[in-house]
C-alpha cells in the first residue's frame, strides 16, 4: 500500500468560528494527529455590513504553519479547507477588493428574486443540485452588482482557494467547494457556463476547476521565510469544503451510513455516486454537493450547533453563566419536548439574541417557551436530534438508499446528550467520532496525493477505523413514538 516513507502533514482547517491547523503523521498503518495552533474567527460589521477578517485568518494560518514545521521538523505538504459559498474578488493586479462579505450578512437574499426571475427555480435545481439557501454565491454576485468592488474585480476566490493563491501563486476553483456556490453543473463538473453568461457574470471572474489531490504548487519564498520552513513544501488541493473533508473522515464500513458533520451547522446526508435531482428533491431541500473521488454529498443543510453557540454569546454578554458542560448537564435533568422549534426557521439564521428567538418561536406555535437556560438548551438539541431524524430518512428515501448507521462527526461528536438523541430519534446507533474529520480527511487526501497510503475511499476509512477513537450510541427502547410525536408538533 504506501510507496515511501511516514509523511507529515499540515492540515489548515478554518471553521465559521476558529480556525486550527493540525499536524498528521501518516503512514499506512498509522494516523496520528495534533493540534499545533488554533485562533479565532470574529466576523466584523464595518458601516452595516458583516465581513471576515481574512487578513487575521491568513496571519493565523501562517502562525500555524509555521508552527507546525517547528513541532514536526519538516513538512511534506499542506493542505486547506474551510466553510463554502464565501469569496475575494480580486483586481486585475491580483490585489483583494476588500473583506469578503459573511455569509450570514443579510444583503444576499435581496438578490434572489432577481436571479429566480432570470433562471427559475426549478433549472437551477436541475443544473447545479443546490439546495436553496438565500447566501449561496449565485445570490451574493447578483447583491453585490453595481458595487465598486464588483466592477473592478478580475477574478473570484473562493476562501480556501484565496489563501492557496496567496501561498502558492496558484489561481484555481477546487471541485468540492465550487460546488457549493450555484454556478457549478453538477453533471458535468465544469461551471454551468449557459447560467453565467444569462445572469450577467463575467467568465473571468471564474478559474479553471482543479480536482481534489492535485497539487497546487509550492509555498512561495516570503511564505518560507515568513514561517521559517526549508522549501520546497507542495501545497495540495484537498477536499476544501470542510465538510467533503469531513465525509472523507468518516471510519464508515460500507456505503449504508448516514453522516452529521456535526459543528456550528450540521450537514446531515448519504453519499453517493450520482447526483438527485428530482422535483421532490428539490421541495424537500437537498443539496448535491461534490465530493471526493467523485462522490455526491446528498444532504440537507441543518442550522446546527449554531443556535446553542449564539445562545451561549448571549448569555455571556449579559453576565449569565454559558459553560457548557454545566449547561448540557442541566440540560440532560430537563424532561424531553418540553419545547420543540423549527432549526432551519429563517429567524435563526443572523446574529443576534438567540434565546430570545427560540422562545418567540415556542409562544407562536402554542407552546410554553423556554424558562431558563436549561430549557432552552435542551429545546436547541431536542429540536437539532429531530431535524437529523426527518433529514436522514428523507434522504434515505429519496435516493434510494438503506441507511443501517449513522457517522456523527466534528464538534457535536463530544456532545454526549445530543449524541444519544439522535441516536434515539433515527432509531439506529450513532457512532461519534472522530472529532477532527475535517482535519483527518484533509491530511489523507495530502498523504495519498504525496504517495505515502494508496486506494480510494474504501482504504483510507479503513485506515481511520484502525486508528481513531469512536464511541458508539444505541438508540432506547421504545423511543419511537415519543419522537414521532414531538416530529408531529415541529410540522404542525
Amino acid at each position: 500500500m504506501a510507496t515511501k516513507a511516514p509523511g507529515v502533514f499540515a492540515a489548515v482547517d478554518l471553521g465559521a468560528s476558529s480556525g486550527r491547523v493540525m499536524v498528521a503523521e501518516v503512514a499506512p498503518d498509522r494516523l496520528d494527529l495534533r493540534e499545533v495552533h488554533r485562533f479565532a474567527n470574529r466576523p466584523v460589521r464595518t458601516a452595516g455590513t458583516l465581513h471576515w477578517d481574512v487578513l487575521g485568518l491568513y496571519t493565523g494560518v501562517l502562525d500555524g504553519v509555521r508552527a507546525a514545521g517547528r513541532d514536526a521538523g519538516r513538512l511534506d505538504g499542506v493542505g486547506i479547507d474551510s466553510w463554502a459559498v464565501d469569496h475575494g474578488l480580486l483586481d486585475g493586479d491580483g490585489t483583494l477588493l476588500g473583506n469578503p462579505v459573511h455569509y450570514r450578512d443579510a444583503r444576499h437574499a435581496t438578490a434572489v428574486p432577481a436571479v429566480h426571475a432570470v433562471v427559475p427555480p426549478e433549472e437551477l435545481y436541475r443544473v447545479t443540485g443546490l439546495q436553496h439557501l438565500p447566501f449561496t454565491t449565485v445570490f451574493q454576485l447578483a447583491a453585490a452588482r453595481g458595487t465598486a468592488s464588483f466592477g473592478a474585480a478580475r477574478r473570484l476566490l473562493l476562501v480556501p482557494d484565496l489563501f492557496a493563491h496567496w501561498l502558492t501563486g496558484a489561481v484555481s476553483a477546487e471541485l468540492t467547494n465550487a460546488s457549493t456556490t450555484g454556478l457549478l453543473d453538477v453533471t458535468t463538473h465544469d461551471w454551468a457556463w449557459d447560467l453565467i453568461d444569462r445572469l450577467d457574470l463575467p467568465r473571468g471572474f471564474f478559474p479553471p476547476i482543479r480536482q481534489p489531490g492535485e497539487r497546487l504548487g509550492e509555498l512561495l519564498p516570503d511564505v518560507l521565510a515568513e514561517t521559517g520552513l526549508a522549501g520546497p513544501v507542495p501545497v495540495t488541493a484537498v477536499g476544501s469544503h470542510d465538510t467533503a473533508s469531513a465525509v472523507v473522515g468518516v471510519p464508515a464500513s460500507s456505503d449504508r451510513f448516514a453522516y452529521v458533520s456535526c459543528g456550528t451547522w450540521s450537514l446531515v446526508g448519504v453519499e453517493l455516486q450520482k447526483p438527485v435531482v428530482t422535483e421532490e428533491s428539490r421541495l424537500a431541500g437537498f443539496t448535491n454537493e461534490l465530493g471526493v473521488d467523485g462522490t455526491v454529498r446528498y444532504l440537507r443543510n441543518v442550522m446546527g450547533l449554531w443556535l446553542l453557540q449564539e445562545s451561549q454569546r448571549t448569555w455571556a454578554a449579559a453576565g449569565l453563566p454559558a459553560d457548557l458542560s454545566e449547561l448540557l448537564a442541566a440540560a440532560a435533568r430537563v424532561p424531553a419536548f418540553t419545547a420543540v422549534v423549527d432549526p432551519d426557521d429563517a429567524r435563526f439564521l443572523p446574529p443576534g439574541d438567540m434565546p430570545g428567538r427560540i422562545a418567540e418561536a415556542c409562544a407562536e406555535t402554542g407552546q410554553v417557551p423556554p424558562q431558563n437556560q436549561a430549557e432552552t438548551v435542551r429545546c436547541i438539541l431536542d429540536s437539532l436530534a429531530l431535524a437529523y431524524r426527518r433529514t436522514v430518512r428523507q434522504a434515505a428515501e429519496l435516493c434510494g438508499r438503506d441507511v443501517e448507521v449513522v457517522h456523527l462527526v466534528g464538534g457535536g461528536a463530544r456532545n454526549a446528550l445530543l449524541c444519544q438523541l439522535t441516536a434515539d430519534a433515527c432509531g439506529l446507533p450513532v457512532v461519534a467520532g472522530p472529532v477532527e474529520a475535517a482535519a483527518l480527511g484533509n491530511a489523507l487526501v495530502q498523504a495519498r496525493a504525496g504517495g505515502v497510503v494508496g486506494g480510494g475511499l474504501t482504504e483510507l476509512r479503513a485506515l481511520l477505523r484502525a486508528t481513531s477513537e469512536v464511541r458508539t450510541y444505541a438508540p432506547s427502547p421504545g423511543a419511537e413514538g415519543s419522537w414521532a410525536a414531538a416530529d408531529a408538533r415541529v410540522r404542525g
